[in-house]
């Protein structure tokens, strides 16, 4: 798409790229209406938010879990120098499927803080995620709770997959939680390969690849 094009078809006025998010959710969520958290959360730490919002579905695929989806790592909004780019800002948005846990009063807000937390790293280190990389939490993901998931991986939602928009590729880039002997494998052998390999694994048992903060080691 030329930027000419793209003036005639858009305005100053239109969300382009949260437009073209929406259309791939609404395949996948038709009729479904989420429930969508604007920053500032309440909880909110370390400064301002990055990520514009956070849409909630409740699925029944596989097993019942909420699946999330940031709005904010690609180019949301008009912007005609970005037309017909190859990737939307960062190229990707993030997802986040879970088992509904326990000590969730509602919906999981602490995993939004999560993405967050890492959207403020792609920010600030100018490095971003691409899929089968890992990183470890140093610590419950979920923080003040006894789980055994320590670490995410990132890989294609494998139900939203890849997009292109206006602006360019978008993928949607789904965490998976790694419990600590998952992380310390992976440490051993630091490659997306290996990533690929433990993924492919959990994939067996677990098609959607849905993240349960009570699965553990043993």
């Amino acid at each position: 798409m030329t930027k000419e094009e793209y003036k005639k078809l858009y305005s100053e006025d239109d969300a382009v790229g949260w437009l073209s998010i929406d259309k791939q959710l609404e395949g996948l969520y038709a009729g479904v209406e989420p429930r969508h958290y604007a920053p500032p959360l309440h909880y909110a730490v370390g400064g301002e938010d990055p990520i514009d919002g956070t849409s909630i579905y409740d699925s029944h695929h596989q097993r019942t879990h909420y699946h999330l989806i940031s709005y904010g790592m690609s180019q949301l909004y008009y912007d005609e120098e970005q037309a017909g780019g190859e990737f939307s800002k960062w190229g990707f948005e993030f997802t986040f499927r879970l088992k509904p846990f326990g000590e969730d009063a509602g919906d999981p807000l602490w995993a939004i803080q999560v993405m967050n937390n890492l959207a403020r790293y792609v920010y600030k280190s100018q490095r971003w995620f691409e899929p089968y990389h890992f990183v470890p939490a140093n610590g419950p993901i979920r923080l003040d709770t006894a789980t055994d998931i320590v670490g995410l991986a990132f890989v294609p939602d494998p139900e939203l997959g890849v997009i292109r928009t206006p602006h360019g590729e978008v993928t949607f880039l789904q965490m998976v939680g790694l419990t600590k002997k998952e992380v310390d494998r992976l440490l051993e052998k630091p490659q997306t390969g290996e990533v690929e390999r433990l993924i492919d694994e959990m994939r067996e048992q677990n098609p959607l690849l849905i993240t349960d903060l009570d699965r553990t080691d043993n």
